[in-house]
């Protein structure tokens, strides 16, 4: 059943412009992940690179594919993930592999009884921080700059 309500959410994202016209989902390198740990109720937001495994708590998730809609479009972002639980002495476990929808996150969801983790969106690469921009040296203290005393 949820196979079967996967595959037409897919069907219907891939072909939500089939009547309007030639809509494309286009390639992201990075997908924005939003993570629950139910225990602690801490919420944790990262950026998980396509291809690159990534961990939040005991899971490693692995990103296969992230598509974002065109702008003109009705937003939605569909990502390809697979998520494996590596518990110490314990040999790795699949614990989910499929496409996952920011627009409908209970659809196809990772049923754990510690974790949650959702898609929020697909964006281009990562960028480093921007510096803050260089601080302008004071003036010497008891001076003003702009008028001066007559």
């Amino acid at each position: 059943m949820r196979l079967a309500l996967a595959a037409a959410a897919l069907a219907s994202v891939a072909g939500v412009a089939g009547a309007s016209g030639a809509a494309e989902m286009t390639a992201e390198p990075t997908a924005v992940m939003q993570g629950l740990d139910k225990i602690t109720a801490r919420i944790s937001r990262f950026d998980t690179p396509v291809a690159t495994p990534v961990n939040f708590g005991t899971l490693s998730i692995v990103v296969r594919d992230c598509e974002k809609s065109a702008p003109e479009e009705r937003p939605e972002n569909a990502a390809f993930i697979e998520i494996t639980e590596n518990r110490p002495g314990e040999e790795k476990r699949r614990l989910f592999s499929g496409w996952m929808f920011s627009s409908s996150p209970a659809l196809s969801a990772l049923e754990h009884p510690v974790y949650d983790v959702n898609l929020l969106e697909c964006k281009g690469a990562v960028r480093p921080p921007v510096p803050p921009p260089p601080v302008s040296p004071a003036s010497p203290s008891g001076r003003s700059r702009g008028k001066t005393a007559r």
